[in-house]
C-alpha cells in the first residue's frame, strides 16, 4: 500500500510541476507574487516561506526525489508470510530498487543543476538547509551509494562475480559515500533529522570502507610475495577496524533522536560482517607463522584503487510548461 500511495504522490506532483513552471517562467508576472511554504526537516526553522515560483519548483523536485527512496527501500524489505516469516527479498525487487534509486538521483541533479542556477543569490540565501546544494548533492550521491550497495549484495550472491568485480563496486561504493560525507560536512543541520542524516552517511561509509578493504586484502593476498601477504593483512585489518568504526556510528545513529530501532543485518553487511572478521584474523595468523620477524603495526594500509562510479543518475528533464496558467 505504502508503494502505491507514493507512486500516486508522484505522478501528482509530475502533473502539478507544468504548472508552477508556467509560473517561473521568464516574462511571468506571477514568479515572485505568491508565496510558497514547506516544513523543513534539517534546518532550525520549522517552514519555510518565499515568494519564488523556482522554491516551489525545488521542493517538489526534492519531494519527488524523498518518495523515489522511500519506494526503493521499500522494495528491499522482506515481506511478513502469513506464518510470521520474513521472506527473502527477490532478485527482481532488488533489481527494481536500483533503477528506483537511480531516478531519485535524477530528481536531485536536475534540482541543482536546472532549478538552482535559476534563483537569484538573494533567493538561495533564503533556503533551507534541506534544499541547500550541499545536502542535494549529498542525497543524490547517498541514492547512488544505496543502489550500487544492492549491486554488491548481487554479485555477493551470484557464483560467477568475480572478486575484482565485487571490489570495484565496493570501491565505487566508497567514492559515493565520501562525496556524500563531503558535501554535507560543514552544513548547520539541525539536532534531530539533520544530526540523524549525518550520522547516517558516516555509517554507510564506513560499511563500505570496510567492504572495500576486505575485496581488497583478498586480492592483494593472491599476490604470492611477503610484500603482497603483508600488504592484504594491513587491507583486512583495515576492513575490520572500518567495520568496528561502523558498529559504534550505526550505534549513534538509532539512539540519536528521533530513536530509532536498530535492523538486523542485510544485504552486503549480512555476508560481510562475519567473513571480515574470520578472514582478518586467519590471514594475521598464517602472516605471523610465515613472517615471524615482521613489525605488523607499523605496516602502512594499501590505498584503494581508484574507480569512476559506473552508475548515473537517471535523467530527469523538466516537462514543458503548462500553457494555460502561463496565459493567465
Amino acid at each position: 500500500a505504502g508503494a502505491s500511495t507514493s507512486a500516486d504522490l508522484v505522478q501528482a506532483l509530475e502533473e502539478y510541476l507544468p504548472v508552477i513552471l508556467g509560473m517561473a517562467k521568464d516574462g511571468s508576472e506571477l514568479e515572485d507574487k505568491i508565496q510558497f511554504a514547506w516544513m523543513n526537516q534539517e534546518d532550525d526553522a520549522e517552514e519555510t516561506a518565499l515568494p519564488s515560483a523556482w522554491y516551489e519548483v525545488l521542493s517538489v523536485l526534492h519531494m519527488m526525489a524523498m518518495l523515489r527512496l522511500s519506494q526503493a527501500n521499500s522494495l528491499l524489505l522482506p515481506k511478513t508470510s502469513l506464518e510470521g516469516y520474513h521472506t527473502k527479498v527477490s532478485e527482481e525487487n532488488k533489481r527494481a530498487s536500483v533503477e528506483v534509486f537511480l531516478k531519485a538521483a535524477g530528481h536531485l541533479e536536475c534540482a541543482m543543476h536546472q532549478v538552482l542556477p535559476r534563483m537569484s543569490p538573494e533567493k538561495r540565501k533564503g533556503l533551507p538547509v534541506d534544499l541547500s546544494e550541499g545536502v542535494l548533492k549529498a542525497t543524490c550521491m547517498q541514492a547512488l551509494g544505496q543502489a550500487i550497495d544492492v549491486q554488491l549484495g548481487l554479485a555477493i550472491d551470484s557464483p560467477k562475480a568475480t572478486l575484482a568485480v565485487k571490489r570495484r563496486l565496493a570501491c565505487e561504493m566508497v567514492k559515493c559515500w565520501q562525496q556524500a560525507h563531503e558535501s554535507i560536512a560543514d552544513i548547520p543541520l539541525l539536532d534531530g533529522w539533520g544530526e540523524k542524516h549525518r550520522l547516517f552517511v558516516k555509517w554507510k561509509h564506513m560499511e563500505a570502507k570496510a567492504a572495500a578493504y576486505y575485496y581488497h586484502g583478498l586480492i592483494l593476498d593472491e599476490g604470492n610475495t611477503e610484500k603482497s601477504h603483508r600488504a592484504a593483512v594491513a587491507a583486512l585489518q583495515s576492513a575490520e577496524e572500518s567495520l568496528r568504526e561502523s558498529r559504534a556510528v550505526c550505534e549513534a545513529f538509532h539512539t540519536a533522536s528521533p530513536f530509532s530501532r536498530s535492523p538486523t543485518l542485510w544485504g552486503s553487511m549480512k555476508y560481510l560482517h562475519d567473513k571480515i572478521h574470520k578472514d582478518s584474523n586467519c590471514k594475521v595468523r598464517i602472516n605471523k607463522d610465515l613472517y615471524s620477524n615482521v613489525d605488523r603495526t607499523h605496516e602502512t594500509v594499501p590505498a584503494l584503487p581508484d574507480f569512476a562510479v559506473a552508475l548515473q543518475p537517471e535523467e530527469y528533464r523538466l516537462p514543458r510548461t503548462d500553457a494555460a496558467s502561463a496565459n493567465d
